[in-house]
């Protein structure tokens, strides 16, 4: 046992190197879906019909499409079109574009349940739609869906060792270079998944904290764990 401790120990700074990659990517993705998917919401709501029926597809496809599927198709497939990504870009565009057709469902839910005075409100003192949207519903629709944005980091999180598959040293390929030279895949597979559990209940806590400060006024966010 004592043994087993001062292997992991000996192992640590690699390990949480590749812990440092993991959230990295997560942050990245994250922002990359967030971006998107308030774009994809606006203009599901807002747009012309054919750019909503566009939209949809979007959604559709990409929460339809396994994630490893889609980083393959970027890293592996793009190349046959000439199109050449390093692979942590790649890493971030498919954890990104995958979940920004998640967070576009939040968005839009968080939109719709503005009220539409606040939009007329918006316009009667001059502000165009445009001015509108990003000045008053987006900060409010941005605070309003911070519970699910919660949710969505850390699925993003726990999606992030997929990444592993395309050679990226985050937290699973660095464990599994540690086993090629010491034989101990239990010891190390139970440190990489203590090290994803601590991640993913710190990140999870402060989200929900953040969310509980930030709250609207009116609005009862979920208490549910």
């Amino acid at each position: 046992m004592i043994e087993s401790i001062l292997f992991v120990f000996e192992n640590m700074p690699l390990l949480l190197k590749g812990a440092l990659v993991a959230v990295e990517l997560t942050v990245l993705s994250i922002l990359l879906g967030m971006v998107v998917g308030l774009l994809v919401a606006i203009l599901r709501l807002y747009g012309p019909k054919y750019v909503k029926k566009l939209m949809k597809i979007y959604e559709w496809v990409l929460r339809g499409l396994p994630i490893l599927v889609i980083l393959f198709i970027i890293y592996f497939g793009f190349p046959s079109l000439g199109v050449n990504i390093p692979a942590f870009i790649s890493a971030v565009l498919g954890l990104g574009l995958r979940s920004s057709a998640y967070q576009a469902q939040i968005y839009r839910g968080a939109i719709q349940s503005i009220g539409v005075e606040q939009v007329e409100a918006g316009l009667s003192i001059g502000m165009n739609r445009a001015k509108t949207m990003l000045y008053v519903i987006v900060p409010q629709a941005i605070r309003l869906s911070l519970p699910g944005f919660t949710n969505e980091f850390t699925i993003v999180l726990k999606d992030s060792p997929l990444a592993y598959a395309l050679g990226i040293a985050e937290l699973l390929k660095q464990g599994r270079n540690i086993i090629v030279t010491s034989f101990r895949p239990f010891t190390i597979y139970l440190t990489c998944a203590i090290i994803y559990f601590l991640l993913f209940h710190f990140f999870y806590y402060l989200f929900r904290k953040i969310a509980e400060v930030y709250e609207v006024p009116g609005y009862i966010m979920s208490k549910k764990s």
